[in-house]
């Protein structure tokens, strides 16, 4: 029998829902670094995972709250704003700051033609908006006691502006595609970030919640390790004080003594792109045996 959305949830598995398009490759290289390997069919929307304690589905992130209020999911990994969107009440797991293209929050702002008379949210009085994010941007124009009419945009909402509407709000991560479009942002609505989320019945369930918090933890490992490498080497001891001045940690340096007591080893995490300034660095206070290794997670 195929599987379905309708099937209850198992008690001893929990059944978790991870985004669809945009997200999903990055969301699958987090999820592989925090030692899930997800194989993903082109036409099932139920990928295998190597733990028999997780279900995956995939859906639109859009959708993702929605499923997890209603019990359907017991968690997800979705972004705050649709969170926001769908007026739902879940349990906040984590926050997870990754998005499609950077580690910057995803943006939903208030972008005109460059050179409009619309300067300010209170100019949008009687004037028509476009946007994916309908809810937030009512509330958005109540906060400011302006009325305007907000309408669903199906997507390439950036184009409608000026010939169908008068403004759009739109998400964005660098503001690229809008200044391509000539476009200008006025105002900023939401900041939103990728967020862990669960269902409140699910959350109560003291295995469930287990698991969960154990795959926040991982999680959160995974991307504090993105972009970061370890480092070991062997150091003259007489040395020592000007290597450890050089070397960033997220405490204090590992150090080992070795059989030579004229030596220690030393072992430390940093940031991959100092690594090329901080090798010949240390090369020139005497380090040897310098090797570089990557992390998949960083559990402080």
């Amino acid at each position: 029998m195929s599987q379905t959305l309708q099937d209850a949830p198992n008690p001893r598995r929990v059944r978790l829902g991870l985004p669809k398009g945009s997200l999903q490759e990055a969301t699958l290289r987090m999820m592989r670094r925090a030692g899930w390997n997800i194989s993903v069919s082109e036409r099932s929307y139920f990928p295998a995972v190597n733990d028999d304690e997780l279900e995956i589905v995939l859906l639109r992130a859009q959708e993702i709250p929605r499923y997890v209020f209603d019990g359907v999911l017991d968690a997800g990994i979705t972004g705050f704003d649709n969170v926001l969107e769908n007026e739902v009440d879940v349990q906040e797991v984590c926050e997870l700051i990754y998005s499609k293209a950077t580690s910057k929050p995803y943006r939903w702002v208030l972008a005109v033609p460059r050179g409009s008379d619309i300067k300010s949210a209170q100019d949008l009085e009687g004037k028509r908006i476009a946007t994916e994010l309908v809810t937030v941007t009512r509330r958005y124009l109540e906060k400011h006691g302006v009325k305007a009419e907000v309408e669903f945009s199906w997507g390439a909402t950036e184009v409608k502006v000026p010939a169908l509407v008068d403004a759009i709000v739109e998400g964005t991560e660098t503001g690229t595609t809008l200044r391509a479009h000539g476009l200008e942002i006025i105002d900023e609505l939401l900041a939103s970030t990728t967020r862990l989320i669960a269902n409140h019945s699910a959350w109560s369930d003291e295995w469930k919640q287990q698991k969960l918090i154990g795959m926040s933890t991982l999680l959160q490992g995974a991307m504090r390790a993105d972009g970061k490498v370890g480092l070991k080497m062997n150091a003259p001891r007489a040395n020592l004080e000007a290597i450890s001045a050089l070397l960033p940690s997220m405490k204090s340096p590992t150090i080992t003594p070795l059989s030579d007591e004229d030596w220690v080893a030393l072992e430390v995490v940093a940031d991959e792109v100092q690594v090329r300034v901080l090798i010949p660095q240390l090369m020139g206070h005497g380090a040897t045996a310098i090797i570089e290794y990557p992390l998949n997670k960083v559990i402080p």
